[in-house]
């Protein structure tokens, strides 16, 4: 069953080619006029032997066999053109089918549920784009070509040699069906190897690709030898899983080359027994003999297109596993429409648990009221639920039950791009691409003067960082600028405020900087939250003193709420937790 489904999904690639059908169709006669000029060769040949073995017994005809050569280098000549073309029409076409099938992988990224990324890692979602869609490209482009060539040849060879003498030509047909029997024993034990081999390199990119951006950690915990040691056993499995599938596949061309040997061997011997009896001429053996090399060299190349489309077919079910996931539910008939927001939020007996673990309930009936421009700080111990109520206020995941409404609009009746257009987000882990620093705070954002930035950057406390850089807004930040943790989420920081949404998020937004940076960064939080609706998530509480209100989250429900100073005065849950820390830091 898993080998139908692979080789269903490498139907479903060819799928990706429909709209370029008449050019393959047209490939293909390319491909059978090639094979066709090429088989007609052999009989030429033997025209000549046959002539000149006569000439041995009187008058050579030179210019018959001069014009059978000049015949035979026209349609040696126009086979390879016609070969040739059609390899350049396919190989166009299979680079044009990966190029939209990366296009198609990464809007389908977009639009996958963020749970997909819970269980799947991103070095194994990398490798489906980069690795999979190459070795599928290289397949198709490789293998279709040369399998449509090699079978236009075979059953034109067949023809012909049945044609010319069919004696021979069973004798022939039986050495080669024995050959094509093992060999599709062979291919039916491969592609198991096949399958495994893609999966394997899939896991072996997303382990790299983890343990390289936590290097700082791993080296920090000494953890290099287990991190060594795993590798080791992934990189095995590569090489095991690579090295069977080649060992079998490779199996294919030497077996079809002894079937090829031993083919010359029959014709040979039951030729010279049937020119001896004076049943054929002596050119009939040496026509033969070129079409067994003509016959079982395309069984050679259709046994190397098979391997080469058995890799495509494994990368083709891991492209299409991602394709085929559930995406977001489509949104398309939902009008009601939020351009701005005055920042009225409002939780009504949320309820809510991941995909992964339905049983497991995070959030147990939460409901709050946010008014409009309130500085809202949710604290709480690890787990207790901050930023997944923050992921589904965002819309990032859907409820279980309950809702969630802005300005008195329930959040499921507008579109989630209307939702994330209302915040602005400031998470704890930064992300900064390469390119400027101007490109870097102004990203996906238009009008924005440098007036703007130098407003935004002084008040982020960035402005001095800024300027001593060689080229200030235009120097490029890539693997070899030096920034520290702190600067780069003073930069992210600074990309929220120029986005001047009317609602914020601060998700740790502050963890990665000093007290003196922080105080800074607090002071132009102040500004940029006044008149606005913010959710800050905080451990160190001395962040939100000024928070008009404190939600405290424990086990998913709100234990408690209030200002700071109300907090405090009823030493619960928060009075303790904020103690803690005084206590923690004695």
């Amino acid at each position: 069953m898993k080998k139908k489904n692979v080789f269903a999904s490498l139907g479903k690639a060819f799928g990706y080619m429909k709209s370029k059908i008449p050019m393959i169709l047209f490939a293909m006669v390319l491909a059978v006029c090639g094979a066709v000029l090429t088989i007609i060769g052999p009989s030429q040949i033997g025209e000549i032997t046959n002539r000149m073995q006569e000439g041995l017994y009187g008058n050579m005809d030179l210019n018959a066999i001069c014009k059978t050569g000049i015949f035979l280098i026209v349609i040696y000549a126009a086979s390879a053109m016609f070969t040739f073309t059609q390899h350049f029409i396919m190989a166009t076409i299979t680079l044009d089918t990966s190029k939209r099938m990366r296009g198609d992988l990464i809007q389908k990224i977009n639009r996958v549920p963020m749970s997909y990324f819970n269980r799947t890692s991103q070095g194994d979602v990398l490798s489906r784009i980069t690795n999979d869609v190459q070795t599928l490209q290289q397949g198709l482009s490789n293998s279709m070509p040369n399998i449509i060539t090699a079978g236009a040849q075979f059953f034109g060879c067949l023809v012909m040699m049945f044609v010319t003498e069919w004696r021979l030509a069973v004798c022939v047909l039986a050495v080669t069906f024995f050959g094509m029997a093992l060999l599709m024993q062979v291919m039916g034990r491969s592609q198991k190897y096949f399958i495994a081999q893609q999966e394997n390199i899939g896991n072996l990119n997303g382990y790299v690709e983890e343990m390289y951006s936590g290097h700082e950690v791993l080296r920090i915990s000494r953890a290099g030898e287990k991190v060594n040691r795993r590798f080791k056993e992934l990189n095995q499995a590569v090489y095991d899983s690579n090295w069977k599938s080649q060992f079998l596949s490779g199996v294919m061309q030497p077996m079809m080359t002894v079937m090829g040997n031993i083919g010359y061997a029959v014709v040979c011997v039951v030729g010279a027994i049937l020119t001896m009896n004076g049943t054929i001429p002596f050119g009939v053996i040496i026509s033969f003999i070129l079409y067994v090399r003509l016959f079982t060299a395309p069984l050679t190349q259709i046994a190397q297109g098979m391997t080469n489309l058995q890799a495509a077919a494994a990368s083709a079910n891991r492209i299409f596993k991602l394709l085929e996931t559930d995406k977001l539910s489509d949104e398309t008939d939902k009008t009601a429409v939020l351009p701005t927001a005055s920042g009225s939020v409002q939780f009504d007996h949320v309820h809510f648990s991941y995909p992964e673990s339905p049983d497991k309930v995070i959030i147990k009936d939460f409901t709050a009221q946010i008014h409009p421009g309130q500085k809202v700080a949710i604290v709480g111990p690890t787990g207790a639920g901050k930023t997944t109520m923050v992921n589904l206020l965002m819309r990032f995941f859907e409820l279980n039950s309950g809702s969630i409404s802005i300005d008195g609009v329930p959040t499921t009746q507008l579109k989630r791009e209307n939702i994330h257009n209302l915040f602005s987000m400031v998470l704890q882990d930064t992300w900064l691409f390469e390119g400027t620093v101007r490109e870097n705070l102004v990203y996906n954002m238009e009008g924005i003067s440098d007036d703007d930035l130098e407003r935004v950057c002084k008040a982020c406390g960035l402005s001095h960082f800024i300027h001593s850089l060689p080229d200030g807004f235009d120097t490029e930040l890539s693997d070899s600028t030096t920034i520290s943790a702190g600067q780069k989420q003073l930069l992210t920081i600074a990309r929220a405020m120029l986005q001047n949404s009317p609602m914020l998020i601060l998700d740790e937004a502050t963890s990665s900087v000093d007290t003196r940076t922080e105080i800074v960064i607090q002071k132009a939080m102040d500004a940029l939250t006044e008149g606005r609706t913010s959710f800050v998530i905080a451990h160190r509480l001395s962040t939100i003193k000024n928070a008009d209100l404190i939600l405290v989250m424990k086990d998913g429900d709100v234990i408690e709420s209030g200002s700071h100073d109300e907090l405090m005065a009823q030493h619960g849950f928060y009075c303790d937790l904020y103690n803690s820390q005084f206590d923690q830091a004695v």
